[in-house]
């Protein structure tokens, strides 16, 4: 239970002002059905967090354990201190609007999540806690919880909400993560 929790709260504050969320904001703003969006969404972070959760165990199975601890949490301060930076917002092309909204949401979710904070974290989640399910069920659920009210009241919500404060926040659970996990090693 306990990697599940951390997967999904690890992501769901590292989604908050990510690229990938903004993606979702673009993608609310040009398609009408919100669900083939989620379901986009949903299917691009299974395979994509499946993976990076499966590469995360295999590189920790690949290091030695005594210097693996090491690696994983010094990674969680790195990508904590990474949170601080904004993504930038990119243009989404609409020459694939005709493909639907399930396959572009798919696609450009997938695409967007290569070498994505929350797709390191994954990787890092996998390589702490070696449970490829647990993890990739977790960060999915993450990602949904970030994204999914983008995706219904995005404008409504970023007028509420300082990605400021939030990235602040996100940094400071990671970069505590990272720090409690090498005072207790």
């Amino acid at each position: 239970m306990e990697v599940f929790l951390t997967s999904t709260v690890t992501v769901t504050l590292a989604e908050i002002g990510d690229k990938t969320q903004l993606l979702s904001l673009l993608l609310a703003a040009r398609f009408r059905n919100k669900g083939a969006l989620i379901l986009g969404i949903l299917a691009a972070t299974l395979l994509n967090h499946g993976l990076s959760a499966w590469f995360g165990q295999w590189l920790s199975n690949s290091f030695s354990s005594e210097y693996l601890p090491w690696l994983v949490n010094i990674s969680f301060i790195v990508v904590g201190l990474w949170l601080l930076v904004p993504d930038k917002d990119e243009d989404v092309s609409s020459k694939y609007d005709s493909y639907g909204a399930f396959l572009v949401a798919f696609v450009l979710f997938f695409i967007a999540e290569i070498g994505d904070k929350t797709q390191i974290a994954t990787v890092l989640l996998g390589a702490q806690y070696q449970s490829v399910f647990w993890v990739t069920v977790g960060t999915t659920l993450g990602m949904l919880i970030a994204n999914v009210p983008v995706i219904y009241a995005g404008n409504a919500l970023l007028k509420r909400i300082s990605l400021n404060t939030v990235r602040a926040i996100a940094a400071c659970v990671f970069v505590s993560l990272g720090i409690y996990g090498l005072v207790t090693i």
